[in-house]
């Protein structure tokens, strides 16, 4: 995912965990526009940076900090459950609660994670020994975010295709969830290959998410701005890659179209790999050189998504680093990151220990590929299984 402004965020200072702790008061500066003039006519506000505009710059300076990324752990109740039926375990509060408190505690996460996106019982919810969650990530110098869609439904007229709900309401939920602590938010809309795309689908998600984009930046949120191109279908990574870049000029058309503050924005496109059921496989090199080549054509000077095997995202990752370019090329990955840690706590207290340290290793591997330094040594067979399930990955 990407800073969409390296240049300025370069010079930007990192936001202070203290400015992040719940219900504390956060001096804002005045409204701040840019305005473009024109010798015949009066001046046209073209871009309108609300007046979080120098926060929202801090906390995407702090989130894409050098060797860190995102723990995406913002998996709605029955998606976590889909996690804990993996292992054994029923779907309840309860279980839900200990195996979060296990990922937000673990020692030393805050050195190779920068952000937590959190689901809304997460964010207000504490840990098995009482502690808001929101405070231990502070103190890890974790920055909170949150998840504000309210998933997917079918689109009308499309051809089986989907759009994203959840604008209505968005602008007093940003609102409350910032005095909770959440200082970015997350926006899940998709695009499948093997459906068209149609136009429509397109349009419907490149509007939506400058919609949310600018709505979360009014209420103090950075928003991370992500058409996720499902892995679905048995495509070459050369559609991928024709696909992805009609999807991201459509994007930023209508970002530039909502005013929305470009240096206060995360990018997280999809790394640029074949369909699923592809039975030409890419090297990581390939990936690392496709989804490159999408930025340089599409994305102004970014964390990645994942849906690989915990290895595979972090070797592609890794290919992604081995040279100069003009974005901090990270990582905001879900499954990448808990799927052995999940794995070895099997819901037994006396495992999460190991599940912790298991979790830091993984931590800790893409931390270094964000630097370019990831060898792949040493990883377990589990580490390099990938979980495909009804066209996601866990």
């Amino acid at each position: 995912m990407a800073s969409a402004s390296a240049s300025l965020l370069k010079s930007s200072p990192v936001l202070d965990k203290s400015e992040w702790v719940k219900g504390q008061t956060i001096i804002r500066q005045p409204s701040v526009s840019v305005v473009r003039c024109h010798p015949n006519a009066p001046s046209a506000l073209t871009i309108r940076a609300g007046s979080y505009a120098d926060e929202l710059v801090k906390t995407a300076k702090t989130v894409a900090s050098p060797g860190r990324g995102i723990l995406a752990m913002d998996e709605s109740n029955a998606t976590c459950g889909k996690r804990l039926a993996s292992i054994g375990l029923e779907n309840t509060e309860a279980n839900r609660q200990a195996y979060r408190t296990l990922l937000v505690s673990a020692p030393g996460l805050g050195k190779y994670i920068s952000g937590a996106i959190l689901f809304e019982e997460t964010l207000y919810q504490s840990t098995t020994d009482g502690k808001k969650m929101v405070d231990v990530l502070v103190e890890q110098n974790i920055v909170p975010g949150i998840k504000v869609d309210k998933g997917l439904v079918p689109l009308a007229g499309s051809n089986d295709e989907s759009w994203c709900q959840g604008l209505d309401g968005l602008a007093s939920r940003t609102a409350a969830y910032y005095q909770q602590g959440a200082r970015f938010a997350k926006w899940r809309t998709v695009v499948s290959i093997p459906n068209g795309p149609s136009a429509l689908a397109v349009k419907e998600a490149a509007w939506g998410l400058a919609r949310y984009a600018a709505i979360s930046q009014d209420n103090g949120l950075v928003p991370i701005v992500e058409p996720e191109i499902l892995l679905d279908g048995e495509h070459g990574i050369d559609r991928t890659f024709e696909v992805a870049q009609k999807v991201w000029a459509e994007v930023f058309f209508y970002l530039a179209e909502n005013n929305v503050m470009f240096e206060g924005i995360l990018l997280k496109p999809s790394m640029v790999t074949p369909g699923a059921e592809c039975k030409e496989r890419a090297t990581p090199q390939q990936v690392a050189d496709y989804t490159l080549k999408l930025l340089k054509r599409r994305i102004p000077p970014a964390f990645l998504s994942g849906g690989q095997s915990e290895v595979e995202a972090t070797l592609n990752l890794n290919a992604m680093n081995q040279a100069p370019h003009p974005w901090h090329v990270s990582f905001s990955y879900a499954r990448a990151l808990q799927n052995t840690c999940l794995k070895t706590w099997g819901g037994r207290p006396e495992n999460v220990k190991a599940a912790q340290e298991t979790l830091l290793v993984r931590a800790n591997a893409n931390s270094l590929a964000q630097l370019g330094k990831y060898t792949g040594e040493g990883e377990s067979e589990e580490a390099k299984k990938g979980m495909f399930v009804k066209g996601y990955v866990y």
